[in-house]
């Protein structure tokens, strides 16, 4: 969205509050800008915002643009937030554009980290979204190439090295918890649907049975269930509410059986799930 439409959108807000434009402004890829800035907005969930991440603004000229843009939405006469983990001071002052609140998410933190450490800070750019460390970042591509061979119980080769095995009826949230675990901390992680076929039983379906203590179960509510079930295959058995009732009740004895922890999933987002699941299973990235 450019500054035009940016400027557009925030006026047209009818009678709620004015929305307040938002910049996520990095000299990299702009994720730890968005993050932590997102984080810090998350404490204001009455609060309308219209959000853009610019990354990649490692030059006075590249900052003079986003400069403009942002004196532009400053116009329409609501005050916009900026956000910024730009490290060069030439291009910072660049970004302290009159009218905007500039927010410096590395400023202090890293002038405190120079007088602990008793060192200047490196000014190379987008040193943590790099490869950094090869040996950690080949161990996360390993992780999701483990993920993928190992989704929805494609496999059940090398499940003797798997950190976590994921276990739930289909579309409880396997796959993207899964992938999570394996991109961002480099777990081997597997996933298991329990279907019909693993039913009636008062032991784990047998690919994973015997790596019992390695397995964490999900759930969810049948509604929640239903719904994004119904998205997938609309006014089917599969996606009924009983048909969903029945798979979540017989998880959750299943799990209470075997003493397989496990996690509602339905008000948790991924992140939050995967905490749960690393604390849970004490695993370390």
């Amino acid at each position: 969205m450019d500054a035009d439409q940016l400027a557009i959108s925030l006026s047209d807000t009818g009678s709620q509050s004015p929305a307040r434009a938002v910049f996520f402004v990095s000299d990299s890829t702009g994720i730890t800008a968005e993050t932590l800035g997102s984080a810090l907005l998350a404490n204001f969930p009455g609060m309308p915002f219209h959000r853009h991440t610019i990354p990649f603004v490692d030059t006075r000229e590249g900052a003079q643009a986003v400069a403009r843009d942002v004196l532009r939405v400053s116009e329409t006469g609501v005050q916009p937030v900026i956000f910024t983990t730009v490290k060069s001071a030439d291009i910072l002052a660049e970004l302290h554009v009159p009218g905007a609140v500039v927010v410096d998410l590395l400023g202090g933190h890293l002038t405190e980290l120079e007088v602990a450490l008793g060192i200047t800070r490196s000014e190379q750019l987008g040193q943590f979204h790099g490869v950094g460390d090869i040996e950690r970042y080949f161990a996360r591509m390993r992780a999701v190439e483990y993920a993928i061979e190992h989704d929805d119980g494609q496999s059940g080769r090398a499940l003797d090295i798997a950190d976590v095995i994921i276990i739930a009826p289909s579309r409880c949230g396997k796959t993207p918890t899964t992938m999570y675990l394996a991109l961002q901390y480099g777990l081997l992680v597997a996933n298991y649907p329990l279907t019909d076929d693993d039913f009636p039983t008062d032991d784990l379906p047998r690919t994973v049975n015997r790596y019992a203590s390695k397995c964490f179960g999900l759930t969810t509510t049948p509604l929640r269930l239903s719904r994004v079930r119904h998205e997938r295959r609309p006014n089917s058995v599969y996606s009924s509410l009983a048909q969903c009732t029945l798979e979540l009740r017989r998880a959750e004895d299943l799990y209470r059986r075997n003493r397989v922890p496990f996690l509602n999933s339905s008000t948790k987002s991924v992140e939050e799930m995967s905490a749960v699941i690393m604390q849970s299973m004490r695993l370390r990235s």
